[in-house]
């Protein structure tokens, strides 16, 4: 739980907290793995997981990957370690990789979602007076995005990694964010889905982060956390009565 009464914006993640791919790329990835004849255990699933959020979270291993691999070679790197990530042996990781790739670029053509639970929040909150924002990873800006999923008109601004060469978990991103929001962290809260990136980088840049995990991949977080984005309404409201 964490206190409303000085909070003056409301700041979100834009993948895997306010978008979603329907279904998740993880879980087809997983499913045709196991349909060549994988054994892989909801364990296995949850570690893969855990780890895809922290290879996106501007890790080690995903600049290296960058520089390494372009295109198609980059994903098929990325599809080895997933493997390994859900107990492939690497070295059968390193021969399945490629059709595991060919797999996923033929027949991987996810929806676009929005949940209606976050619309009824980003819509309260801004009744409310709140100042929202949208940060992201993406190296672009995506405003675009925005007017397609018939979000853009809650928001006050976003603000996409690649626009000012920063990117979560480190802290400049967000207090660019900051400056867009016109608030101190202490008056912000940032909404995310991947602890690596949204929760340990805004703490540290002095916000109060919010856990987005309806899959509790993250059962240990030292942190606020929701399943939906229903809960956090609720919360707003209780710390204000």
């Amino acid at each position: 739980m964490f206190s409303s009464k000085n909070i003056k914006a409301v700041l979100f993640d834009l993948d895997g907290t306010l978008r979603h791919n329907i279904p998740s790329g993880g879980d087809v990835f997983s499913a045709h793995a196991i349909e060549i004849g994988l054994r892989i255990s909801d364990e296995d699933k949850n570690r893969a997981g855990r780890w895809e959020h922290y290879y996106f979270a501007n890790s080690p291993e995903l600049k290296k990957d960058i520089e390494e691999f372009k295109d198609e070679a980059f994903w098929v790197n990325f599809g080895r370690r997933r493997l390994v990530a859900l107990g492939c042996n690497p070295k059968d990781a390193a021969e399945l990789s490629i059709s595991m790739s060919a797999y996923m670029r033929e027949h991987y053509k996810p929806e676009v979602h929005v949940r209606e639970d976050s619309r009824a929040l980003l819509s309260a909150l801004q009744r409310d007076g709140y100042i929202l924002g949208v940060i992201s990873n993406r190296n672009e800006p995506f405003h675009d995005e925005l007017k397609s999923l018939n979000l853009d008109s809650h928001f006050n601004f976003s603000l996409a990694g690649g626009e000012v060469n920063s990117f979560k978990p480190d802290t400049g991103i967000f207090e660019h964010g900051l400056k867009r929001a016109g608030v101190n962290a202490e008056e912000a809260i940032y909404v995310g889905d991947n602890y690596y990136a949204d929760i340990i980088g805004s703490h540290r840049a002095g916000l109060t982060p919010v856990l987005y995990d309806p899959n509790i991949l993250f059962p240990e977080a030292d942190c606020a956390v929701i399943q939906t984005f229903s809960e956090l309404h609720d919360m707003f409201k209780k710390t204000v009565q």
